[in-house]
């Protein structure tokens, strides 16, 4: 019978094995490498991409509310190991209907940077996965957390960095507008209210468009901020400490308020239109209008708020709005400008005799000569 024969002994040496290609890995990223990348991609689950995000990213998620929360159960009421299996499970399904959805298409140059709460297991998974594919995937060192404290940071720091025109008036004498229009010269403009998707009065919800969570304000102001060149001014609308029910960052109204002001007027009959315009889903549910209004009733009395509501009700839009300006508005404006702007008397005014879109960007380019 045939034995086999010892390797040892055999006099024909070894022959060397290949050696083991080592699996790629995803490189490490940071904050300040956000740039670098193609596609930034929050595999977090929706409630946590909702709150805040990185602007830009998008929502990958490898453990969704309802999967993290059965996971979490598991965990505390059977065993760590068996949430671990379950939760595998379930991120692995997500990863391979992210590839057939979402990332089937890129081509092999593709570079995303992938992220999580804290840059583990989450962004791991999915950043693994896409390199061994072949793309050039990273994680972000420290994942969400690490971000928001970067935010924190340089929101304290970056506003101090930079020279503020701040846009005063009158509420109605189309502040936004000129924005609007030194933006499209190539200015740059910082628009909290855009931003906060509110026209930062009482009655300034934007319809259909609910404010973002403070988190998410912050994050887009921050965005805005890192896009800006400091060595050219940046002109921002005056505003109050809050925008809607958003805070402004301390260090940035601060920043604001030392700010070289300019002011903007509009004749009464200018700021009425233009106010109309801008509120036009009042006058079409009066209703709401009027709801909206008894929130000053504290401020003016039920009887003036009764008066106003009648006023709506009979859609005299143009007194309604000529009322409010001057008993509710422009006292409320005063008051609050005069105080945060100490030097507004010596400050440049220009002034919109119209509302059409060509006196604002004329304005706008008065504004640049003036302030250059």
């Amino acid at each position: 019978m045939n034995t086999i024969r010892n390797n040892s002994q055999s006099s024909q040496p070894l022959q060397a094995l290949p050696p083991v290609q080592r699996a790629r890995e995803a490189v490490i990223a940071t904050v300040a490498q956000l740039a670098n990348f193609d596609e930034i991609i929050d595999v977090r689950s929706e409630s946590e991409y909702a709150e805040d995000h990185i602007p830009g990213a998008i929502n990958c998620p490898v453990l969704n509310d309802a999967q993290r929360a059965e996971v979490g159960t598991i965990y505390k009421q059977v065993s760590p190991f068996d949430a671990k299996k379950i939760g595998a499970a379930r991120v692995s399904e997500n990863i391979a209907r992210h590839l057939l959805e979402r990332f089937h298409h890129k081509p092999r140059g593709w570079k995303p940077l992938v992220y999580c709460w804290r840059g583990g297991g989450r962004s791991g998974a999915l950043a693994h996965v896409l390199t061994q594919i072949g793309w050039h995937a990273a994680r972000l060192d420290g994942g969400y957390k690490a971000y928001r404290r970067e935010v924190i940071a340089d929101l304290d720091r970056m506003p101090g960095q930079y020279r503020w025109h701040v846009v005063c008036g009158m509420t109605g004498t189309g502040k936004s507008r000129l924005l609007a229009a030194l933006r499209d010269t190539g200015a740059q403009v910082l628009d909290l209210e855009s931003l906060a998707a509110h026209r930062g009065s009482v009655l300034g919800n934007l319809p259909g468009a609910p404010q973002p969570p403070q988190k998410m304000f912050e994050s887009l102001i921050w965005h805005a901020l890192r896009g800006f060149d400091s060595s050219r001014p940046v002109f921002v609308e005056s505003e109050s400490k809050k925008v809607g029910k958003l805070r402004v960052p301390e260090a940035l109204i601060t920043a604001m308020w030392a700010g070289a002001p300019l002011v903007l007027r509009a004749p009464m009959p200018v700021r009425v239109a233009l106010l109309k315009e801008d509120y036009a889903h009042f006058l079409l549910d009066p209703t709401l209008l009027s709801v909206q209004l008894d929130h000053l009733a504290n401020l003016h009395g039920c009887d003036v708020i009764t008066g106003w509501q009648t006023l709506v009700r009979e859609q005299h839009w143009d007194e309604l709005t000529q009322a409010l300006l001057v008993h509710h508005y422009d006292p409320s404006y005063t008051r609050a400008i005069s105080k945060h702007y100490p030097t507004l008397a010596q400050a440049p005014t220009i002034t919109a005799v119209d509302k059409q879109p060509g006196t604002y960007g004329n304005l706008a380019k008065i504004v640049l000569k003036t302030c250059n």
